[in-house]
């Protein structure tokens, strides 16, 4: 079972690291997403990988039921398929997307992906009146319309704006 202090990767480092296309490709990932280490690349590739291994394992199965499970725990992601073929067709984008980091950016709640992820940190950001400080959390649908700055903290900048 392992030791309960010594938890295990939830990555698996690529077999290339140093390949030029690879850098370029994780640099623009990095840039664009606001990520801070490959490691996290890493991460949401494993959980690419495992949900298209999944869809390999019921196309060769056809298991109903599972279809039905992989299908909703994809739809709570707010990542839209009705077939095996276009769960296997998701891109490591799609899934960078749904992080809590990139939401409050698009949200226009931060100017940047970077100063998302240090509201996020410092625990400034609120989903369903909760105080999450993971930056890779993955919201699901129905959490996106609950995301908002913390009151608290809203309050300073509008007696800081109002100082100016």
């Amino acid at each position: 079972m392992g030791h309960p202090k010594k938890q295990k990767r939830k990555y698996e480092t690529p077999l290339r690291p140093w390949s030029k296309s690879r850098i370029e490709s994780e640099k623009d990932i990095l840039d664009k997403f606001g990520i801070r280490r490959k490691r996290e690349i890493w991460k949401t590739e494993s959980i690419l990988r495992n949900i298209r291994r999944r869809a390999r394992e019921l196309l060769a199965k056809s298991d109903e039921k599972k279809e039905k499970e992989l299908f909703a725990k994809l739809n709570t992601m707010n990542i839209h398929c009705s077939k095996l073929d276009d769960v296997l067709s998701i891109k490591l984008e799609d899934v960078l997307s749904r992080r809590l980091q990139t939401i409050v950016y698009k949200k226009g709640i931060a100017n940047t992906p970077r100063h998302a992820r240090q509201l996020i940190v410092h625990g400034h950001i609120l989903v369903s009146n909760k105080k999450v400080k993971w930056p890779s959390y993955l919201v699901g649908r129905g959490e996106e319309d609950t995301i908002s700055l913390d009151p608290i903290l809203a309050a300073k900048f509008v007696k800081a704006e109002v100082k100016k």
